[in-house]
């Protein structure tokens, strides 16, 4: 199987929040105003060829306000797959709102004109439910500050490989959207990237490994983890702070046998790395073996390049 993603980052869906504003609050509205812009990014996915979700309405929420709201009608519907590796889609831009802290942002859906479809099936189109989106929509908590006189930008990472399960006998439809969203400040969040030789790796295993879960066309992914020299494990593995944060596929490059991948809008700090060949299903423990386990720094502003996988002695 063929992953066709631009490489989740993610681990990934995601949405780009730029505010405009000073640098200080006092926890509310302080009778000045700032921009805010909003825009989409995602994380990488698995089998699905696209993921169109339509949003019609974006809602802050300030901490001490009511709820402000801004159509999305000219956005239309947007395949996912398409913001990744570090790509975002404007939203809203530069609408003014008060300064001061705000503590949730909703995303309303259109769940009629929202899809999914999945290559080896053909690119067939499957239903995606998404529950309470055109209500309380897709909910993401966590306070961020718009304040005078200063830009400051956010990126909401929605995952959707993560996020889109299969409902397993829900007649309602094919697949269902649990979104798995997280809110960074770009200001503080870098990125990583790399190379995987594929055909090397493979050659090495057809010595003795077993391929029976890795086919022949199916490149693998990088997985994405917080800290250094975390044990890697499968995204549906129970383990409390170590789980991957994203899982990043690779690509084909132009020309020869090298892969590469990039992880982006990770915020500062140490990340342990390591790939696999391996399709993951996100709904159950599976077996995953990896390769080219290493370390890495992310420094906010500047792209950290890994080492090749695999690792040379």
């Amino acid at each position: 199987m063929k992953n066709s993603t631009k490489v989740f980052a993610v681990s990934a869906l995601a949405g780009a929040l730029a505010a405009c504003g000073g640098s200080g609050s006092d926890g509310g509205s302080t009778g000045q105003t700032g921009t805010v812009s909003v825009g989409l990014t995602d994380a990488p996915a698995m089998d699905l060829s696209s993921v169109h979700i339509a949003f019609n309405t974006i809602r802050l929420k300030p901490a001490d306000g009511d709820w402000l709201e801004f159509s999305l009608e000219e956005t239309g519907t947007l395949d996912l797959l398409t913001l990744q590796g570090g790509v975002t889609e404007p939203l809203i831009t530069n609408e003014e709102v008060p300064a001061g802290e705000y503590e949730e942002i909703r995303l309303i859906v259109d769940t009629e004109n929202s899809w999914v479809t999945k290559e080896s099936e053909g690119d067939a189109q499957f239903t995606l439910a998404v529950p309470s989106g055109e209500q309380s929509g897709l909910k993401l908590k966590g306070g961020f500050v718009v304040a005078a006189d200063t830009s400051t930008s956010f990126t909401i990472d929605f995952d959707v490989r993560k996020s889109i399960v299969d409902p397993k006998g829900n007649a309602l439809a094919d697949f269902m959207l649990k979104p798995v969203l997280r809110l960074v400040n770009n200001l503080e969040v870098g990125t990583l990237e790399g190379e995987v030789d594929y055909a090397q790796i493979q050659s090495v295993r057809m010595e003795g490994a077993d391929l029976a879960t890795c086919s022949a066309d199916y490149e693998g992914s990088v997985y994405v983890y917080e800290g250094a020299d975390v044990d890697p494990i499968d995204l549906n593995v129970e383990r409390d702070g170590a789980n991957p944060l994203m899982v990043v596929p690779v690509k084909a490059q132009d020309e020869g046998t090298l892969y590469d991948w990039t992880a982006a809008f990770l915020t500062e700090g140490l990340y342990t790395v390591s790939y696999s060949c391996q399709v993951d299903d996100n709904q159950v423990d599976d077996t995953i073996e990896f390769e080219g386990t290493q370390t890495l720094e992310v420094v906010a502003g500047e792209t950290t390049v890994a080492d090749p996988i695999p690792l040379q002695p």
